[in-house]
């Protein structure tokens, strides 16, 4: 039971499948009894330590070939025996009805947590005006005070936030509110929506909001899911001002084509009525837009690109052309993760006639902050270049210089801290290795004996933790610990099987570098042939292969 989590000891103890049967359980339990029994020590020492590793397995086989014990340690673990599992059902009851039990808990429990969970948004929008950058007068600065410097100024703010509050496991209640300034001006609104599942395939909402400008506001929105494959939207509004009553509605229909492509086509009426059809591929490397729209006052087209590095910082490149009635504009721009929970990305926008602008987006978490820095009202080659190059000259410094080192700060005090909470465990289960190492040497012994006289399988060297090449960082060293013996011992009939679980769990195993990344490498020797592997900590091993008698080559 390899697979489990490697605090869960019982599991550890017994090198079998998670869905093993009681037979091959029984098979296993005694082979490891003949391997650790005391009586066959005569040494104190060795004695005592294959007492404690004994112990150990038979406590494991007792819960686990026991069909409640082993039914509430599946879900609640070790502690589940002691205390949770046993008080909360009744010892009498069948396993499917501990299992029935624990998911109506389990479902009590996600109420509770989802009332307590707000969920909470919010877009912070800071509109800045840099267009003397680069369209500025000479005589004009001459006459003004300091006027060599150009003059930028931030003319547009926009700031909403929103929370949810669960009423009930099919009720939701959604607060937002937003405040907008645009030289000198602003306002702001706030609505309220209720929001109802009304079952696994739609949902209904109503909104209702006020604000400074526009007035009252109500409205209704409901999804439905047809089939499978294709849902409808729909949403009617009023919006009460002192010019009158203005309605509006809206429709979407949405299809799934294949597996990674979806078709749009979406009516609006209202102040500006439209019709839109779309078609989105979003794949695993690519993400790709198609969409067209006839309307009143805009009607365009729109193709957008974007490629998905498969990298560790999830890094994205993206390019769209967009064109209509009110001109052309041409997008380009990148996005990468720069932390755990932030995202920033930068996009270049240059259109005819609004010139030449600068996005800049970073996401944190739930909150976004958006810097749209209009450069140039014309389409100026100096701009488009300080405004493709400038953010990323300034993003590699900024990464070099003060995210890499957070980030690996970061991470050395999380391994730190990872080490020092776990040290008397890892120490335990080191010398819990130990000692099943001395008690495996007779078995091995015999192992090898029996591999050699059929020309089968024979590791020769195995080494388990952390593997460091040449072209890595001078300071990482290699962690790894000889686990050529208990290797041997788990060879079976000229075969070697690891499930696809943590190796850390095996009999004498355990983690040399808690936190890291481990893999295991191991030559061994099968028909007289010698082999290297090296795999990763959680993947399956299975030495030799049946198709290939020869097995795995690197």
């Amino acid at each position: 039971f390899n697979q489990w989590s490697l605090q869960d000891e019982h599991f550890n103890c017994c090198d079998v499948d998670p869905q093993a049967s009681q037979e091959e359980l029984k098979s296993s339990y005694r082979r490891l009894c003949m391997l650790y029994h005391p009586d066959k020590h005569r040494d104190p020492e060795l004695k005592r330590q294959a007492e404690q590793l004994f112990n150990l397995v038979h406590r494991a086989y007792e819960v686990l070939s026991d069909p409640q014990s082993r039914a509430i340690y599946d879900i609640f673990g070790k502690k589940g025996l002691e205390v949770e599992g046993w008080e909360i059902v009744e010892r009498k009851r069948t396993p499917a009805e501990i299992r029935e039990e624990y998911e109506r808990l389990q479902r009590e429990r996600d109420e509770r947590r989802l009332q307590q969970r707000t969920n909470p948004k919010g877009t912070i929008s800071v509109g800045i005006d840099a267009t003397d950058l680069f369209d500025h007068y000479e005589e004009d600065f001459e006459e003004m005070p300091g006027g060599g410097f150009p003059h930028i100024e931030i003319n547009r703010m926009h700031i909403s936030q929103s929370i949810e509050a669960p009423l009930t496991t099919t009720d939701t209640a959604v607060l937002s509110g937003s405040l907008t300034t645009h030289n000198g001006n602003g306002g702001g609104n706030i609505n309220l929506c209720l929001r109802r599942v009304t079952s696994t395939r739609g949902w209904g909402e109503l909104e209702f909001g006020a604000g400074d400008i526009r007035g009252p506001l109500f409205g209704m929105k409901v999804f439905r899911n047809v089939t499978a494959r294709c849902f409808v939207t729909a949403q009617c509004g009023m919006q009460f001002s002192s010019r009158g009553v203005r309605p509006s509605a809206s429709t979407m229909m949405a299809r799934h084509l294949d597996q990674n492509t979806m078709g749009y086509l979406q009516w609006r009426w209202g102040s500006e009525s439209a019709m839109t059809t779309s078609i989105v591929r979003d794949t695993k490397t690519s993400h790709f837009t198609l969409a067209l729209q006839l309307g009143v006052p805009h009607s365009y087209l729109m193709m957008s690109y974007q490629y998905k590095f498969q990298d560790e910082d999830q890094t994205k490149v993206k390019g769209s052309v967009k064109t209509g009635f009110f001109g052309t504009v041409v997008e380009y721009g990148a996005e990468r993760k720069i932390s755990r929970h932030s995202v920033l990305s930068a996009t270049v926008s240059i259109g005819v006639p609004q010139g030449v602008s600068l996005k800049i987006r970073l996401n944190r978490a739930s909150q976004t902050y958006l810097f749209p820095i209009h450069l140039t009202d014309q389409i100026l080659p100096s701009a488009v270049f300080y405004a493709t190059v400038g953010p990323l000259v300034v993003y590699l410094a900024v990464q070099k210089l003060i995210i890499t080192p957070y980030v690996r700060a970061q991470k050395e005090q999380e391994l730190e801290k990872q080490r020092v909470d776990s040290a008397s465990d890892i120490a335990k289960k080191k010398n819990e290795a130990e000692s099943a190492l001395v008690l495996m040497q007779e078995s091995v012994r015999r192992i090898i004996e029996a591999e050699e006289s059929k020309m089968g399988l024979i590791i020769l060297n195995a080494w388990y933790g952390k593997f460091v090449t040449d072209n890595s960082q001078k300071q990482e060293r290699a962690k790894v610990i000889d686990v050529t013996v208990p290797l041997q011992c788990l060879v079976k009939d000229s075969k070697l099987i690891l499930t696809e679980a943590s190796k850390a769990g095996l009999p004498g195993f355990y983690d040399p570098c808690v936190g890291e990344e481990k893999s295991l490498k191991l030559l061994y020797q099968f028909r007289g042939v010698l082999h290297q592997v090296l795999s990763g900590d959680t993947e399956a091993l299975r030495i030799p292969k049946q198709s290939d008698s020869s097995g795995p080559k690197i």
